[in-house]
């Protein structure tokens, strides 16, 4: 019989036998998110402060440092949030590797939740969702009834995170959340949507290929060009050099298999697509979200365009406006 692991903090509906045995999804290591250093806000700060103080800084800038921190992450915030939502971590298996994911949903709610897949941005282990960034991001569209459930990609955590291969086998450790979301608690298998943000957005299209079932998609600063996004932001060579395998042998085969833009026509045309972008954006150009609408208004897919003027990469001047659109929109098409 297949190895047994069973889930004593409820991620579960049932115990998940291994994935070679009975098709389950094998899920390990099954933890808490408010443990430890975050297991009050108070232990959070005291961790905060303390490794600002071992990289040296002097009491003028760790102050300084800690009072942009409590702003972003007040107290009465983070209590609200440990009251009212479940988090937890664990790992799952693709492919031969082990990966963390995370799941997080509302507490206490007596009917089934709709999905929403996340797809990070960032490469390896940078822009990997710590437990700060799951707070600004996460927890406030889960609190407005959502199943959060995302993979942080292979390789990530470990000292080995060349695994990621921006783009490349990387993208089934996204279509592996597929196996796991019927096995979760209160969620509602037949409303999944995704979200995919910077390098997510690419991760959220090339995931669709293969991927059926999920209704709707939002982008936030999504790459969708990677030609034009080096050209907007060179620097981008090295990340593409140092992860997309068979990279300066097939560089130009590589970047395009990775762009949605080129085949805009394979989209499924019942899937309505959701692009917010910040027109200051530095990192992704947000021409590149503007050319890939109008590509979806050729095809006929439903779409909006979204587009903060004033705003940049992370939007973090709409962060309310951005969680407002995000929750009327899955609400609506789930």
């Amino acid at each position: 019989m297949g190895r047994l692991i069973c889930t004593v903090l409820g991620l579960l509906m049932t115990c998940a036998v291994s994935a070679q045995q009975s098709g389950k999804p094998n899920i390990e290591n099954v933890s808490n998110c408010f443990r430890g250093s975050f297991s009050d806000h108070a232990s959070w700060v005291g961790f905060m402060k303390k490794r600002l103080l071992a990289r040296g800084l002097d009491k003028h800038k760790v102050k300084k440092r800690m009072s942009g921190f409590l702003a972003r992450f007040p107290e009465v915030e983070f209590n609200a949030f440990k009251q009212n939502l479940s988090c937890h971590i664990f790992t799952y298996h693709v492919d031969g590797q082990d990966v963390a994911g995370y799941v997080i949903k509302p507490k206490q709610v007596n009917e089934k939740l709709p999905v929403i897949i996340y797809n990070r941005g960032g490469n390896g282990n940078y822009g990997a969702v710590v437990f700060g960034s799951m707070m600004a991001n996460l927890f406030p569209l889960a609190k407005e009834g959502f199943v959060i459930v995302g993979s942080q990609y292979r390789g990530t955590f470990t000292q080995d995170d060349d695994l990621d291969e921006f783009g490349g086998q990387d993208v089934n450790d996204v279509i592996a959340l597929a196996d796991i979301i019927p096995h979760l608690d209160g969620a509602d298998s037949q409303r999944v949507g995704m979200i995919g943000a910077s390098r997510g957005g690419m991760q959220t299209h090339l995931a669709m290929q293969k991927m059926s079932g999920v209704k709707a998609i939002a982008t936030i600063a999504g790459v969708v060009d990677l030609n034009k996004e080096l050209a907007f932001r060179p620097e981008m060579e090295k990340v593409y050099s140092k992860r997309i395998p068979n990279y300066q042998a097939a560089k130009t085969a590589q970047l395009a298999r990775r762009s949605v833009i080129n085949w805009v026509e394979d989209l499924p045309k019942n899937v309505p697509v959701l692009l917010l972008h910040g027109k200051l954006d530095k990192r992704v150009s947000v021409e590149n979200s503007i050319r890939f609408a109008r590509a979806l208004e050729r095809e006929q897919i439903p779409n909006k365009l979204v587009v903060y003027k004033d705003d940049n990469h992370s939007l973090e001047r709409n962060k309310q406006a951005v969680f407002s659109v995000l929750s009327k929109w899955f609400h609506t098409h789930l």
